[in-house]
């Protein structure tokens, strides 16, 4: 990835850092993936016949970042109906818009292809599509100003993205095992390519807010779905922080990827057991627990807001 004139430091921080020259990036062996779906295998297998074909357990790295986290919290959301909104639809509108900006002509304006998102996603047949075609004013005014600020801020952080880095964004990753579990999910922005055996693409995450320990782990999970499908892995995940201005690296191991393997192993056990009901689920209270819908019955999360609050108090 080459240099270009007129960056800002943090536009060439980012290539800096995404930069690899071909000799120093790895190489992994064809039978990688073999391995990994095989250790996934036999992890589930157990749980084989606890799952009805006909109702999978459908996995992605919401439902591992909640179940890993506190239980409690994972049950109860999962009572909650899905429903589309502005802080939901947001990300999916920008994730368009800077997919629009790739192969725009001209100095894309980030309001520009924040509306032009906005209208090619509404003439869709989805459940988005239908909520984008039922929102008030309001609603499309602030999803318009949010999503805004999103575009806005990776176009002035970010360095232009060019075609022959062959950039994608929410690339979808799908992984059946025994047609009873089905990993899934979408890579934000994925740039570069497989070289062979030699690793070559990179996987990033664009988040807002502060850091937190499971962004990376939401990665990895991307990682070994990636590895399982392709063969080779990527060579690089990156979480990179909008509101900080901040790239978070990580290069791609074999061992990061059977560590990816056990927690996924892991994560789904917890939520056939906690569905089957055959424990009773865990707490981990954080500050979180403010905003969950548990919260009123959920003694250890009451005292922790209740202490949380004192401490803030004396601050």
């Amino acid at each position: 990835m080459d240099g270009a004139p007129n960056l800002n430091p943090a536009q060439q921080e980012i290539l800096e850092r995404l930069g690899s020259a071909r000799e120093d990036r790895p190489r992994f062996d064809a039978a990688l993936r073999h391995q990994l779906r095989r250790h996934l295998e036999d992890g589930l297998e157990p749980l084989r016949e606890l799952v009805d074909p006909d109702d999978p357990c459908f996995v992605s790295k919401f439902l591992l970042s909640q179940v890993m986290g506190c239980e409690r919290r994972f049950l109860a959301e999962e009572q909650q109906p899905f429903a589309w909104s502005v802080p939901i639809a947001r990300g999916t509108v920008a994730h368009k818009a800077i997919e629009l900006s790739i192969h725009w002509s001209g100095e894309p304006e980030p309001l520009d292809l924040v509306d032009e998102s906005i209208g090619r996603l509404t003439e869709g047949s989805d459940g988005l599509a239908d909520w984008l075609q039922r929102s008030t004013d309001v609603e499309r005014a602030e999803l318009r100003a949010e999503a805004n600020d999103r575009v806005t801020k990776f176009l002035e952080s970010w360095p232009p993205l060019k075609p022959r880095w062959k950039p994608v964004t929410e690339s979808r990753l799908r992984l059946e095992i025994f047609d009873r579990f089905i990993c899934s999910g979408k890579v934000d922005l994925t740039l570069g390519q497989a070289d062979g055996d030699r690793a070559g693409k990179v996987l990033i995450d664009l988040k807002t807010g502060g850091t937190s320990p499971h962004h990376m782990a939401d990665l990895r999970f991307y990682a070994m779905l990636e590895t399982i499908r392709l063969g080779t892995p990527p060579r690089l995940l990156a979480t990179y922080y909008l509101d900080q201005g901040r790239f978070l690296p990580e290069p791609v191991t074999e061992d990061l990827l059977f560590a990816a393997v056990a927690r996924t192993i892991d994560g789904i056990n917890r939520v056939v057991a906690l569905r089957r009901q055959d424990r009773e689920p865990t707490t981990s209270p954080s500050r979180g627990c403010r905003w969950c819908v548990a919260l009123d019955e959920c003694n250890d999360g009451q005292r922790f807001v209740e202490a949380d609050q004192e401490h803030d108090g004396d601050a």
